[in-house]
């Protein structure tokens, strides 16, 4: 007996932390704010589309395939399926280049939410694969995170759709007067989903940097600000002062393992999210790897600086789970 009610609570804490009903704010935090780092990506990326993705560009032809190891079709290859019909590489390149930016706006609005993700989802696969050598973490990232936007309601809050399923209502009711959309047990379980990938993904590094010396004695750190493709700044000076390097190297695995365990509690969720800002900022400004700098905060804010929790319910109707804690981590 006292088995299957240990069983039992376990089972309805389980669904309390996967299921209970929360607003969709976080995820569309994520929407807006991934959506909008890899709309600035592409603007960067724009004037240089025919030398990344081109047979002719920097690399060419068979000399790119051999450094692509992924087998999933590319714009080469959906080029040479089209071309019986007339159309070229430059115009299947632009093309899928414009749908890639059109999906993002309309994923930053809100628009058709789900096929927008969609969309973005696959021509972002489409040009990581035909680009496959200068991808890096930020890409997969964006990738993973793009993928759960197809799945999770994050159209159901500050989004066109939103508004659209609004005046479909025809009615005065409280929806119309301001107040935000009923919470869902769909939103709760995509932000785990979320916020659980985070952690393992955070923990898994740490942890296998830290299986190596390079980041105790900080020769990891001296290496990532002075090797020539990421130097943005003279940091010689911390060969006459390596213990700098040293610590910074501590922080580093500190923030990565710590991120897995102390997100969680409200009482340090604060501090983590700031740090693990901190950390990738810094990362943007001496490594010159804006994009990772700027995507990896946006998906921590999103997953735990944005409210989840439903607020306290009107008076004309009951709460949905009376009496029941408020969960960390929403």
């Amino acid at each position: 007996m006292i088995g299957r009610s240990g069983a039992s609570r376990a089972l309805a804490a389980v669904e309390r932390f996967a299921l209970a009903p929360a607003s969709a704010a976080p995820l569309a935090a994520l929407r807006i704010g991934l959506a909008a780092v890899l709309l600035a990506q592409a603007a960067l990326v724009a004037p240089q589309l025919f030398e990344l993705y081109g047979r002719a560009g920097i690399l060419q032809g068979s000399l790119r395939d051999a450094f692509t190891p992924v087998d999933l079709p590319d714009i080469g290859q959906l080029a040479a399926l089209l071309a019986p019909l007339g159309i070229g590489e430059a115009a299947v390149l632009v093309s899928t280049g414009a749908l890639y930016v059109l999906s993002l706006a309309a994923l930053l609005c809100g628009l058709k939410t789900r096929a927008s993700a969609l969309l973005a989802w696959c021509t972002h696969m489409l040009l990581m694969v035909t680009a496959d050598p200068t991808t890096y973490g930020a890409d997969v990232f964006a990738n993973i995170f793009l993928f759960y936007l197809i799945w999770v309601p994050s159209g159901a809050a500050l989004s066109l759709d939103q508004r659209a399923r609004r005046r479909r209502l025809h009615t005065r009711s409280r929806l119309l007067a301001g107040a935000p959309d009923e919470p869902t047990p769909g939103a709760r379980l995509g932000l785990r989903v979320v916020q659980l990938h985070l952690c393992i993904s955070y923990l898994a590094s740490g942890l296998e940097k830290a299986a190596g010396e390079q980041w105790w004695n900080g020769e990891a750190i001296w290496r990532s600000v002075m090797l020539p493709e990421y130097r943005q700044l003279d940091f010689s000076w911390l060969a006459h002062h390596p213990w700098v390097a040293q610590a910074a190297g501590w922080s580093v695995l500190a923030v990565e393992i710590g991120y897995a365990f102390l997100i969680w509690p409200r009482r340090t969720r604060r501090a983590v999210v700031v740090a693990t800002a901190l950390m990738h900022l810094g990362i943007a400004a001496f490594m010159g790897l804006g994009v990772f700098g700027a995507i990896m905060p946006v998906l921590t804010l999103a997953a735990f600086g944005v409210p989840a929790d439903p607020g306290a319910p009107a008076p004309s109707r009951p709460a949905q789970h009376p009496g029941l804690p408020r969960l960390a981590g929403g």
